[in-house]
């Protein structure tokens, strides 16, 4: 299908399904009202059939942006998941962790440590530290709408800022193609410390556990939770599967660092590391080539087939009961794929079919009337808009880096200075973006792993990266005047902290 140019109306699709969503609160028939919104756009444009082709198109874009891997891994990590439970090996391991963590905020802590840790791939952030954190959590009456939060909050920020990571391995990539750079990672490494929205997620993230931020949405989800009135996602029934007592803590622990362990050496393999071409043998060069997906599946497989071992082997569960537990474990995650897919297909259709990207880009790109002093903050807000739309940071720093790049040295061609900043704050507005974008999937994922209802996730922590986003803005602001690293950054970083104790006093004072 060729792709039409259609200027604003590009963007119909996906603020439709936001606003929708928002309102609500259901995010199936907010996502498919519209796909359909964008193929109808489509099909009008290209003088189809109004019934016939607007449906067509929809299924044929939901077919090739469908992700065999990413379902995969979502639906074999679910059955894993389904599988400890059903051996009573979370029981076991949140009753070891209740001795060790003493207190929630010890809990929120090591979550969103575990969170820092996983700095290789946010699909496999998300759902690991969902899986192993959930039973915790839960114990200390931590809803999961605030898991859900530390979860997405530590996933695209700290893969970001990661220089071993699949983001970083997509910003070179993109990079690359610029030409403008001795050495790609050299210029990722640079613009690192810029990054004030991953940076100030990050610094949000602890402070919401040592003080217990809880404000908007967020406060009435904690209090849900100790009242017990709280609906999450979970789809486990203790009344139909019999939890298993005799599973013990190794019986999780071992197959989550199988996991890791696995995923991380598939993704060297997939990458070339192991391979005949040298140019791939450096950890870096392997994890820029990697398929992080096809890794994923390989991971996840390599974890079942150590459970099945321990747990068969020992009679913790019966071959039957392993079964059962693996095909429950794959229907719990149907609705995160459907969500998925969906979400894919409306990106697909506002990116590839309608040339949200180029319409975007064009209006950059076609007016360099923007000096140097501001450019650093409008670059912010257009990358956290269509990172928001699309709900897609790769395809939105993809699209940007190249016309940024462009724009940033045709203001300042004697310096590097204006290049690396402008560079941040593509990178962090497309984190913004994909971080509280309702049809981004390392939101659905989040929400997924924490088992917290999808659109609860996306209002819950919109309140907090609200504030963290306008403080980065301040913070590129300044940085775009100054072009200093300090006077920027604390200017961000102070703001972040007198928002933070003025709404705490407010909330106190009401």
């Amino acid at each position: 299908m060729e792709s039409v140019s259609v200027g604003v109306l590009s963007l119909l699709p996906p603020l439709i399904a936001v606003v929708l969503a928002l309102v609500t609160r259901e995010v199936f028939s907010s996502l498919i009202i519209g796909i359909l919104s964008g193929t109808l756009i489509y099909t009008l444009k290209t003088d189809g059939n109004v019934v016939v082709d607007t449906v067509q198109t929809a299924i044929k874009v939901m077919g090739n942006k469908f992700d065999l891997n990413i379902v995969l891994f979502c639906s074999l990590l679910g059955a894993l998941v389904y599988i400890i439970y059903l051996a009573g090996a979370s029981r076991a391991y949140g009753d070891w962790a209740t001795k060790k963590i003493k207190g929630k905020k010890s809990a929120l802590l090591s979550t969103s440590a575990l969170g820092a840790f996983i700095f290789i791939d946010d699909y496999f952030n998300c759902l690991t530290v969902g899986t192993v954190m959930k039973p915790i959590t839960d114990k200390y009456k931590i809803s999961r709408a605030k898991l859900a939060y530390i979860i997405d909050s530590t996933a695209a920020p700290i893969c970001i800022i990661a220089p071993i990571s699949s983001w970083a391995a997509a910003v070179g990539s993109n990079l690359k193609t610029t030409n403008a750079f001795e050495s790609d990672i050299g210029a990722f490494v640079s613009a690192i410390p810029w990054n004030f929205y991953a940076i100030l997620s990050l610094i949000m993230v602890v402070i919401v556990c040592l003080f217990s931020f809880d404000f908007g949405p967020m406060k009435k989800a904690e209090k849900e939770c100790l009242d017990g009135v709280e609906i999450t996602n979970d789809t486990r029934d203790e009344s139909f599967d019999k939890v298993k007592r005799n599973g013990r803590i190794f019986d999780m622990v071992v197959p989550i660092f199988v996991l890791i362990g696995a995923a991380t050496l598939s993704m060297l393999y997939t990458g070339g590391y192991f391979g005949d071409d040298t140019a791939y043998h450096s950890l870096g060069a392997a994890f820029g080539n990697t398929n992080s997906s096809l890794s994923l599946v390989l991971g996840s497989v390599a974890a079942l087939l150590v459970s099945f071992v321990m747990l068969i082997s020992r009679r913790v569960l019966t071959l039957k009961e392993y079964m059962d537990g693996f095909i429950r474990g794959v229907q719990s995650m149907i609705p995160a794929n459907m969500i998925l897919t969906f979400a894919w297909t409306i990106s697909g259709v506002t990116r590839d079919l309608l040339q949200a990207p180029e319409f975007i880009s064009s209006i950059v790109q076609n007016d360099l009337a923007f000096v140097g002093a501001i450019l650093p903050a409008v670059i912010f807000v257009i990358a956290g808009f269509l990172s928001f739309s699309t709900g897609t940071a790769w395809g939105t720093f993809g699209i940007l880096i190249p016309i940024v790049v462009m724009v940033a040295n045709a203001i300042d061609p004697n310096s590097s200075e204006l290049v690396i900043i402008s560079l941040s704050a593509t990178l962090a507005g497309s984190v913004f973006g994909d971080h509280c974008s309702p049809i981004s999937d390392t939101t659905v994922l989040s929400s997924a792993g924490a088992g917290c209802v999808h659109i609860e996730h996306v209002y819950t922590q919109l309140p907090y990266t609200a504030i963290v986003a306008a403080c980065s803005f301040v913070g590129y602001a300044v940085a775009g005047v100054t072009h200093s690293f300090v006077a920027s950054f604390l200017t961000a970083f102070a703001l972040m902290i007198v928002s933070v104790i003025f709404i705490a006093k407010r909330a106190k004072a009401k």
